[in-house]
């Protein structure tokens, strides 16, 4: 049953019109729906769907919530980076590092960055053999 149905990110937030702002202004996205003070439907224009909601529990995730496929992360960092968005870098075994983009052998590149809420969200540029 599960195999055929869809599934959909969602990102918590202690301040929904901060994070409102921080989509809107450093990512580019606006809301395509949005529930009373309590919730944001966006939608991409590559069909993805995720929502935003109001939590006291946002940002407690050590670990990255949501990623975007990309087709060129160095150029997304870039635009982020001119926008006023923060890359992160871990210490991870295998990858090497450059301009906060990080290359993977097997993976290819991601970089990782958080919102206004300090959820570890991710670019890279798809899935492992492009699954």
């Amino acid at each position: 049953m599960l195999n055929s149905s869809t599934i959909t990110a969602n990102i918590p937030a202690s301040d929904l019109q901060r994070a409102r702002d921080f989509y809107a202004d450093k990512l580019g996205l606006t809301p395509s729906f949005e529930m009373g003070g309590m919730m944001m439907i966006y939608k991409t224009d590559g069909g993805t769907i995720f929502t935003i909601y109001q939590t006291d529990y946002a940002g407690q995730a050590g670990h990255t919530i949501a990623q975007w496929h990309v087709e060129d992360v160095d150029g997304e960092v870039r635009d982020l980076k001119s926008k006023g968005v923060v890359f992160e870098q871990y210490d991870l075994p295998g990858v090497q590092w450059q301009d906060n983009v990080a290359s993977m052998a097997e993976m290819g590149k991601a970089a990782w960055f958080k919102d206004s809420e300090g959820n570890i969200l991710c670019i890279d540029d798809g899935m492992p053999g492009d699954l």
